[in-house]
């Protein structure tokens, strides 16, 4: 059972990185001289096991070797995203206490490596990622889970057992990074990739119809998207004209998927999608094939192998199943909100942890979500989630995007308000007012349905996909 130390000693080369037009390619052996090359600039700038190096790098061949050099040093690679400001920047350096920052508005990759040997370093020892979370309030906190005093070949097999085999992909292929890599998800998904040998398409920034040509020139196997981009994908017009056929595990997650846009994936694609729930915290928690998913629409999946769910009420009691509630999650690996031990202890029901989501189990312990507890609408005493009529109008022809939120009211507590996208070309308006709520007519209680449509040009979404209705909502109030 190799990883990628061992496949790049062993086939040198087999392709790591495929550029565009034959630009940016490098194979397992060039990767490797230039990762060595990267762990011993960082030691020789003082990077000890335990360390943190933050990054902010785009997508490609420099994210990619501060991912794999940190990862064999022992440190912490505290990736930050390029979109964030000076000041958002500086905090989570300073919070994390970074020993090195690689940027290129502070020292490059190309500066790290120069006239580095390219053997590998002195007392390898793995590392591992400390991703910050926005979470709901606050600043940002870093989520650290203690290191062990093991080399990456004997992480290897164990990262096998516990998550990897999960996914059910085989040795070799070709990985396409859809997201920005400072992200969990896309993250976990090329460092498993590089660790089965395959090589990896990382372009950076989703583009739609590019995506389909990359697929197709690349014969990419597998991917991990997020809702959003099913939405926009299914949009494209002459979408059926590309090769797919390449494609075995296009995986899904961070955000609800609505019922009818993972239909339509299915439909176009075939039973290729894989869907699984976790967190930055949990990692990786279900997996639900397509399968399982089409006898179920819905579900996020059952609990793998050593985890537990467990669903509470308002009132810190268990539930049974159809019953929605809390979700919490055993037998996690034991994580920290680095230097907040309130954050970390609020998360917490003895060993189980809550991602702040609210679903329900059903008799066969399928786990269904409804929404995150912080988005909550309750009016006139009535639970409304916004994930729900989220999904009934992205349902429409009309709606490139949507966001649900709760805004007061005097009578009601609060009133259900969305915020509308049109697809291009489509003018928000009264007519359009109307025919979205005949559209959710059948599919919502009036109870659920919007009290108000407002339309906009577009949703401050992150790259990944996720919306941020605190801020939508804080907004839409100071407007």
């Amino acid at each position: 059972m190799r990883g990628f130390y061992e496949i790049a000693a062993d086939d040198p080369e087999r392709p790591a990185l495929l550029g565009e037009e034959g630009i940016g390619h490098i194979d397992y052996g060039g990767l490797l001289v230039r990762v060595n090359q990267a762990s011993n600039g960082l030691t020789a700038r003082g990077v000890r096991p335990g360390d943190c190096v933050a990054t902010v790098l785009k997508n490609g061949l420099d994210a990619l070797t501060m991912m794999l050099a940190t990862y064999q040093i022992g440190a912490y690679l505290v990736p930050v995203s390029w979109h964030f400001t000076t000041d958002e920047i500086d905090y989570i350096v300073a919070d994390c206490r970074a020993e090195v920052v690689v940027s290129p508005a502070a020292l490059t990759v190309a500066e790290l490596v120069a006239g580095q040997p390219s053997t590998a370093p002195e007392h390898r020892r793995a590392g591992s990622m400390m991703l910050y979370t926005s979470g709901t309030t606050g600043r940002p906190k870093g989520v650290r889970r203690r290191l062990l005093d093991l080399t990456p070949e004997e992480l290897h097999p164990i990262m096998m057992r516990k998550s990897w085999r999960h996914f059910g992909l085989p040795p070799g292929g070709v990985h396409l990074v859809c997201s920005q890599l400072y992200h969990s998800a896309p993250y976990g998904q090329a460092m498993m990739a590089l660790h089965l040998g395959h090589a990896i398409v990382a372009p950076e920034r989703f583009d739609t119809a590019g995506t389909l040509r990359l697929i197709e020139r690349h014969r990419v196997t597998n991917a991990f998207m997020v809702p959003t981009m099913f939405h926009r994908l299914l949009a494209v017009p002459d979408k059926e004209s590309y090769d797919l056929s390449s494609l075995t595990h296009l995986y899904h997650g961070a955000a609800p998927c609505p019922p009818a846009t993972k239909q339509a994936m299915i439909d176009w694609l075939g039973p290729v999608l894989w869907e699984y729930y976790g967190s930055t915290e949990a990692a990786v928690v279900t997996m639900v094939s397509s399968q399982e998913w089409l006898a179920r629409p819905g579900t996020v999946g059952r609990a793998l192998e050593g985890m537990t769910f467990t669903i509470v009420d308002d009132d810190g009691r268990e539930v049974p199943p159809g019953h929605p509630g809390l979700v919490y999650i055993g037998g996690i690996n034991r994580f920290e909100y680095h230097g907040d031990p309130d954050k970390t202890a609020a998360s917490m029901r003895g060993r189980d942890y809550t991602p702040g989501d609210i679903g329900y189990l059903d008799a066969d312990g399928y786990l269904f979500l409804l929404d995150r507890r912080t988005d909550l609408i309750i009016s006139g005493g009535v639970n409304i989630y916004p994930a729900e009529v989220e999904a009934v109008l992205l349902g429409h022809p009309s709606v490139a995007d949507v966001a649900v939120i709760g805004v007061p009211d005097l009578e009601w507590g609060h009133k259900v308000v969305a915020l509308v996208q049109p697809v291009a070309g489509v003018p928000g308006g009264d007519e359009l007012t109307a025919e979205l709520l005949r559209h959710c007519g059948p599919r919502l209680a009036k109870l659920k349905q919007p009290r108000v449509i407002e339309y906009r040009e577009a949703l401050p979404r992150t790259p990944t996909g996720k919306l941020s209705r605190r801020n939508v909502r804080e907004a839409y109030l100071s407007g």
